[in-house]
């Protein structure tokens, strides 16, 4: 009688022990051929259609950007109203640049950010993060002078602000632009600073930005904010 127990116990333990055994097989199966599946499946490779930029390659891209991107005539959306840009081809590596980013969208939400009392309106940056993700993206490089083509920097004419890094050959900062305010012009700017357009529609806009209260930094003690700039016809 003990000897038929201890049978039946083994035969129990047995049969529980190779249960166990049958799942832990099968999990390991299962997870093996999920790992495989895993590995099977391609991942989606995120790539950019425009090129990181630099010193070494904008001017390369931009000389083949303008030939292929002619349009010349932008909008600046304000609260104070739009104020129309006419891009000259003639500058065409500023014209390009301008071109550039404004299809990029790296414009919309930027600022007015220094306001010169009768003297500039300048444009193209803010103290946001968002701003400086945009810029990662784009790359970080400078334009070279561009001042022997005629252009003054009359009342309505938008140049390029030199860098903020301080260089001899007056490199200019490719985010940036300042639009003249002063009736007379500022003509001694124009050998240092690019104008690459003017102002065709949207003065009044110019005179209702250069009008509103600054700190002692020229930054508008309320936000201009630029909330789009656009291609027109």
């Amino acid at each position: 009688m003990k000897f038929r127990l201890v049978v039946i116990l083994v035969l129990i333990l047995w049969n529980c022990e190779d249960k166990q055994t049958s799942k832990q097989t099968n999990t390991s199966k299962q997870k093996d051929t999920l790992v495989e599946n895993a590995k099977e499946v391609p991942k989606k490779q995120r790539t950019s259609e425009f090129p990181l930029l630099t010193n070494d390659n904008a001017m390369e891209f931009f000389l083949e950007y303008s030939e292929e991107h002619k349009e010349n005539k932008v909008r600046i959306i304000t609260d104070f109203g739009d104020i129309d840009i006419l891009l000259y081809h003639k500058t065409k590596f500023h014209r390009a640049n301008f071109i550039y980013l404004t299809k990029r969208k790296y414009f919309d939400g930027t600022q007015f950010y220094r306001v010169v009392k009768n003297f500039v309106i300048q444009g193209g940056s803010s103290d946001g993060v968002d701003l400086y993700k945009k810029r990662r993206k784009i790359g970080k490089y400078l334009l070279p002078p561009d001042t022997k083509r005629g252009y003054t920097h009359k009342r309505g004419a938008i140049s390029m602000p030199s860098s903020e890094i301080e260089n001899a050959y007056k490199l200019a900062s490719p985010f940036q632009f300042f639009i003249i305010h002063r009736p007379g012009g500022a003509k001694y700017l124009d050998k240092d600073y690019t104008v690459f357009g003017e102002v065709i529609s949207g003065m009044d806009v110019v005179d209702k930005i250069n009008a509103v209260e600054t700190d002692d930094g020229d930054w508008p003690l309320d936000n201009v904010y630029i909330r789009k700039v656009e291609i027109i016809k």
